[in-house]
């Protein structure tokens, strides 16, 4: 028996993180939320011997040896990447192209699923659950940030995110935002977090993000977005020039956004690309000529929906007598 087995896991937005501080014993913790796209898609068949194709080949070929090596020793694979999600743009590429490879190998070689202990095979993970969180469930999730024997942080509440809405998303194809050993040093530099700013945080997730998703009031929902990136984005900005965003266009964007009627703006992670919220397509629509008006081609405008599903795997097989 032959076949291959086809992957698609889609971009994630990190909303903020909880606590910083870790005087609990758990730090980190955070809000993601799957969107349906941009996507990683990929295609994996044994092979005589390891090859990678498409975009992101490099990062994939090392995910590729190190899965392949730990899930399925002495076996070799032809894998194909037909799209990727843009790396170091906030938008999780690593976790989720990781996380594909790993389960693809999986579901190839009959072995069960298991996201929590490849993202911690495939050193995903450090400081957030979310994108495992994410692969397996999507919708929007809380993770309960990482103790001392935490081995992936746990997703603590799932939410199905709200058909109608849009989100627009801002990139700035100049700009990068900080990945691999600069973002280990950029936490290693940054002065303590607070006790109090944890507690506000935290209470904006549970008492009123959530159950404005609950209750569909983007209003509600966009106020503590945008309250959650200020304390976060001020907490980052020694690491970011001094700013709450990395791009100084995406902020201007933004902020034109949020006069102009978006809910809940904000940048991804380290960024560069942000985000705001709108209450359906239309609305998303106008966002999106408006940026396009103002800022011309140097910025990326699109809309994403939300993604209730996590990855997408399915696996074919050929019989031969």
């Amino acid at each position: 028996m032959t076949g291959h087995v086809s992957v698609a896991a889609a971009a994630r937005l990190h909303l903020g993180f909880l606590d910083l501080n870790g005087s609990l014993k758990r730090q980190f913790g955070g809000l993601g939320l799957s969107i349906a796209s941009p996507q990683t898609r990929l295609t994996l068949a044994a092979a005589e011997e390891n090859s990678v194709e498409g975009a992101e080949a490099a990062r994939a070929r090392a995910i590729l040896e190190k899965a392949g090596a730990a899930l399925a020793p002495g076996k070799s694979f032809k894998l194909t990447l037909h799209e990727a999600i843009p790396a170091h743009a906030g938008l999780g590429s690593g976790t989720q192209l990781a996380l594909a490879i790993a389960a693809a190998i999986r579901r190839l070689e009959g072995l069960l699923s298991d996201t929590g202990a490849d993202a911690a095979l495939l050193q995903r993970g450090a400081r957030s659950g979310l994108g495992a969180g994410l692969f397996d469930q999507g919708g929007l999730v809380v993770d309960g940030g990482r103790g001392s024997q935490t081995r992936t942080p746990p997703v603590v509440a799932r939410l199905p995110f709200p058909e109608d809405w849009r989100i627009v998303l801002i990139a700035d194809p100049e700009a990068t935002g900080l990945h691999g050993e600069n973002e280990r040093q950029a936490f290693k530099a940054l002065e303590p977090f607070s006790d109090q700013q944890a507690g506000v945080l935290c209470r904006l997730v549970l008492m009123q993000a959530l159950p404005a998703v609950v209750e569909a009031d983007i209003g509600a929902f966009g106020e503590a977005i945008a309250r959650i990136q200020e304390i976060i984005g001020d907490y980052f900005s020694p690491m970011q020039g001094g700013r709450r965003f990395t791009s100084p266009r995406v902020e201007a964007a933004l902020t034109a956004l949020s006069n102009h009627g978006a809910a809940g703006i904000g940048q991804t992670s380290w960024g560069p690309t942000g985000f705001a919220f709108a209450k359906n397509e239309a609305t998303a629509r106008a966002l999106v000529k408006f940026v396009g008006e103002r800022s011309g081609s140097a910025l990326d405008a699109s809309i994403a929906k939300g993604l209730n599903r996590g990855a997408k795997i399915d696996a074919v097989y050929a019989k031969f007598a």
